[in-house]
């Protein structure tokens, strides 16, 4: 079968894979917007995890291929094996999602009311994220059966998959060794690393539906370059050397879309309005625990709690009535508003306000947080392999973390803390 895409033309699915698609677990991604509050400020990014699942199970898919071709050191009956546990692990990566996306992460429950016990990788206090619930359905509810009834012939089951998709708890997956070379590394980089299918589908797909060109870069490249590394016995993803001006324009095409669309001021507004709504309404659209019951969660649920709630926040969400942007500054930015002078302000003129911060950074794989699988860079004329972020200089470039904080006030405060913000502004060392 083959379903028309508008970002990769088409995603081919067999009959087995379409029956793990007709899944409820699956098919509510159908009603989970990619991108959360973003359309209130892009029209066209109304697209859906549903969407964007497929899209990343062919992209990974084109992946595999491009590293390990039939004629490949893999044989076959193997190379089918780890190919499929891939295409199921970005196919069902983002079940776990709740209404609205990341925004509504902070109004998920402890992780140990889930069901995962050990599974949850022995942090019992912290809250649960979309990833444990992912593992939830994907292990405690009848989808594991189906997993197990429609691929279990082939060696794959919902723990397989699972271990491609989260390190919590899960130990190692033998059935991902062939001939003595331990597989996981390089499939865990194709399902969530530096350079995933994840990734390789979201930037194309939201720079296509938010109308802007951020998100491209030279994906056919990428692909032609990609290949394998070995290191004591475990396989690591790798690109040669003439794909590394193409890789290091991936990693900026991220980083802009960060800035320009995934950072956006509205739709961060709207984001902190919504985690109000859940501080001050926690029983009025509350995550639950169970599986099952999270089945039902989605944003036509939330919109439906929304609309029928008296929550002032919920009536602003509804409403679409933002709070407005009064002022944004880089932190280490020369001119840089101090916070504390302009926050007393603000009270003292009886403004009504809240505080929004975005970090950007180039990587959250290398550089300040080490101890990521290592992509390698193979230059073959010079016999040289290193690992990519002491090869590629834009981790240099990009060293630093950039930290933007933003000023929202209510929209009739707006005159008033517009004068404030002229008395700070204006105000020199040393005044009173």
């Amino acid at each position: 079968m083959q379903i028309r895409d508008p970002i990769h033309g088409h995603v081919h699915v067999t009959p087995d894979e379409l029956k793990i698609i007709d899944h409820r677990a699956f098919q509510r991604l159908r009603h989970i917007k990619q991108l959360g509050f973003t359309d209130l400020s892009f029209p066209g990014a109304t697209h859906s995890r549903y969407a964007h699942s497929l899209g990343a199970m062919e992209v990974a898919s084109r992946m595999f291929d491009a590293i390990f071709p039939l004629d490949g050191p893999l044989p076959g009956p193997q190379r089918a094996r780890l190919r499929q546990a891939l295409r199921l692990a970005l196919l069902l990566h983002d079940l776990g999602h709740p209404p609205a996306s990341h925004a509504s992460e902070v109004a998920m429950p402890p992780v140990a009311a889930l069901p995962l016990g050990a599974l949850a990788g022995g942090e019992p206090d912290r809250q649960a994220d979309h990833e444990d619930y992912t593992l939830a359905l994907l292990l405690f509810t009848d989808l594991a059966a189906l997993i197990e009834a429609r691929f279990g012939a082939h060696g794959i089951d919902g723990l397989m998959i699972a271990r491609l998709l989260s390190k919590r708890g899960l130990g190692a997956e033998p059935r991902l060794c062939v001939g003595g070379i331990n597989y996981t590394p390089l499939l865990r980089q194709i399902v969530s690393g530096e350079m995933d299918a994840d990734r390789m589908d979201y930037l194309r797909r939201d720079a296509f539906f938010a109308g802007v060109s951020y998100g491209n870069f030279d994906q056919q490249w990428l692909l032609e370059n990609l290949t394998r590394h070995i290191v004591e016995d475990q396989a690591f993803l790798a690109l040669h050397h003439k794909a590394l001006f193409a890789f290091e324009d991936f990693l900026l095409s991220r980083y802009h879309m960060f800035a320009a669309i995934y950072h956006n001021h509205l739709s961060e507004s709207f984001d902190v309005m919504l985690h109000r709504f859940y501080i001050e309404a926690p029983d009025e659209h509350p995550l639950p625990p169970d599986p099952e019951a999270y089945l039902r969660c989605d944003d036509v649920s939330l919109a439906w709690a929304l609309r029928r709630s008296d929550n002032p926040w919920a009536r602003r969400l509804v409403q679409r009535a933002a709070y407005r942007l009064l002022v944004e500054w880089d932190v280490d930015a020369a001119g840089a508003i101090n916070l504390g002078h302009l926050t007393a302000e603000l009270k003292g003129a009886h403004v009504d306000y809240f505080l929004g911060e975005s970090r950007g950074v180039l990587s959250k794989y290398y550089g300040q947080r080490r101890g990521a699988e290592p992509i390698y860079i193979i230059n073959r004329p010079l016999s040289r392999v290193e690992p990519i972020d002491v090869y590629a200089r834009v981790y240099e470039r990009y060293a630093d973390p950039t930290t933007r904080l933003r000023v929202y006030c209510r929209g009739d405060h707006l005159k008033r803390a517009r004068r404030c913000l002229v008395a700070v502004r204006d105000h020199k060392p040393g005044e009173a």
